[in-house]
């Protein structure tokens, strides 16, 4: 699947190679809408299961339309990634991909690629469909040098690709996400003077984004961050992850990628 491999996240790369090949892969990247999908036709209401055997899984409702969205993630064992790439086409899981590898990079902000992006590539490189939308647990355009994890994948794999971050890197939601979001509300993320490259102050980079909430005063669910990886604006990224989420807060294809990934990482 893999045919950018001047962009490869390779590890043996020092930190300061890390960061000029990160400032390549922003310059490749197309962060505007450049696709065929539907948004409306990828939406899902209620969950998926792994465990589906490829049927539809029972209560699954979305209006389909053939494209196939992969979700990944990686868990961690000692210095392992176990890496998992879950494909969701026609409202069911079609296929599930996994690998392991060995670290060669320790946890850095901003340098994930490095650390995950081998692994998961060897996960992707494991299904037999190519994704028509890859949806990563890490940060796109919301990233100090607009070059996250889903950016690097989507522009090595030339596929549109969303980032689905749990904690914000950088930038500044255009007002206070404190207290959680009310389901299904999108706050514009702003890029402040932790963006090292790649977009100006005050450009929208991303959403906080509520796909879930209580309905209650004394607890609440904190918003996702949503960026473009590749080929996506911000603005549809927001709406692939508010259709894609079926009462969960992760979207679907994504929140069971990091089921499996945990169920490798445990077979480890």
């Amino acid at each position: 699947m893999t045919d950018r491999s001047d962009f490869l996240p390779r590890p043996d790369l020092d930190a300061a190679e890390m960061r000029r090949l990160q400032r390549a892969v922003a310059d490749a990247a197309v962060f505007e809408d450049d696709h065929d999908l539907a948004v409306d036709r990828l939406a899902l209401r209620e969950p998926l299961s792994l465990d589906s055997d490829g049927g539809s899984p029972a209560g699954a409702d979305l209006v389909a339309d053939g494209s196939t969205v992969v979700g990944v993630d990686v868990a961690f064992r000692d210095d392992r990634a176990a890496a998992a790439a879950v494909a969701v086409a026609d409202g069911r899981v079609v296929e599930v991909g996994e690998a392991v590898v060995d670290l060669a990079v320790p946890y850095v902000p901003g340098l994930l690629a490095f650390r995950e992006g081998e692994a998961v590539l060897a996960a992707l490189s494991a299904l037999d469909r190519g994704p028509d939308l890859l949806a990563v647990d890490g940060s796109g355009r919301i990233h100090y040098r607009t070059a996250g994890l889903a950016t690097h994948l989507g522009v090595i794999l030339d596929r549109p690709a969303v980032g689905v971050a749990k904690s914000l890197l950088c930038g500044r939601p255009r007002r206070s996400v404190e207290g959680g979001l009310p389901e299904g509300e999108c706050v514009p993320v702003e890029a402040d003077d932790r963006f090292e490259y790649g977009t100006a102050a005050g450009e929208v980079v991303g959403h906080a984004v509520s796909t879930r909430q209580y309905d209650s005063p004394d607890r609440h669910v904190n918003p996702l961050y949503v960026s473009p990886g590749h080929r996506v604006g911000a603005e549809t990224a927001a709406d692939l992850a508010l259709a894609l989420a079926a009462g969960y807060k992760l979207p679907e294809p994504t929140r069971l990628a990091d089921t499996h990934a945990d169920a490798v990482e445990r077979r480890v």
